[in-house]
C-alpha cells in the first residue's frame, strides 16, 4: 500500500489520459494489423514473420535456440518446433547442431528465409516512420501527465 492513501484508493485519472491511452492502443492494434497483413502478403503466417525476426534480431549472432524462440516469441516449445518444422519444409529455416553443446540445436535463417524477412522490415521500417509522429504526440502527453518523479520515484517515493 502507499503511504499516505486509504487502502483500496486508486489515484485519479484524467480523461485525457483515458484518450491517450485509447489512442495508444488504437494504433498499437493498426501497427500489428499492418505486420499481420504483411505478413500474410509474403506468404507467411504472423507466427512465421515474428520467428524469422526473432532468429535474426539475436544479440550478437545469427541464430537461435528452440528456448530462445520459444521465450521471445511466448509459445510452447512443442509449438515452436512444429513451427521451425513447417518453416524448414518450406526451406525458410535449417537446424543446425551446436558445436559449443552438442545437445543444442540452432536454427538460422535460410537465404530464402533472409530475402523474405528484408523485404517485410523493410515495410515495416516504413509504417514506423509513418507512426512515427503519432508515438511522439501520444508520449509528449503521458510524459505531461505523470506525477513528477524525485529520487526515483513518483512523488519522491513518498
Amino acid at each position: 500500500m502507499e503511504k499516505g492513501k486509504p487502502e483500496g484508493s486508486v489515484a485519479p485519472v484524467s480523461k485525457r489520459e483515458y484518450e491517450t491511452l485509447a489512442a495508444f492502443r488504437g494504433e498499437l492494434r493498426r501497427f500489428l494489423r499492418f505486420s499481420e497483413e504483411a505478413a500474410r502478403g509474403a506468404g507467411l503466417s504472423p507466427q512465421q514473420h515474428q520467428l524469422l525476426l526473432t532468429v535474426q534480431g539475436m544479440p550478437g549472432r545469427e541464430w537461435a535456440t528452440i528456448k530462445e524462440i520459444a521465450d521471445h516469441l511466448q509459445l510452447r516449445h512443442h509449438t515452436v518446433v512444429e513451427l521451425v518444422d513447417r518453416m524448414e519444409g518450406s526451406r525458410l529455416v535449417v537446424r543446425r547442431q551446436s558445436a559449443a553443446d552438442h545437445r543444442m540445436v540452432e536454427v538460422l535463417l535460410t537465404e530464402e528465409g533472409e530475402r523474405i524477412l528484408r523485404t517485410l522490415t523493410i515495410a515495416h521500417k516504413e509504417e514506423l516512420v509513418r507512426l512515427s509522429g503519432v508515438w511522439s504526440s501520444l508520449s509528449g502527453i503521458l510524459r505531461d501527465a505523470a506525477p513528477p518523479v524525485i529520487g526515483g520515484q513518483p512523488n519522491g517515493g513518498v
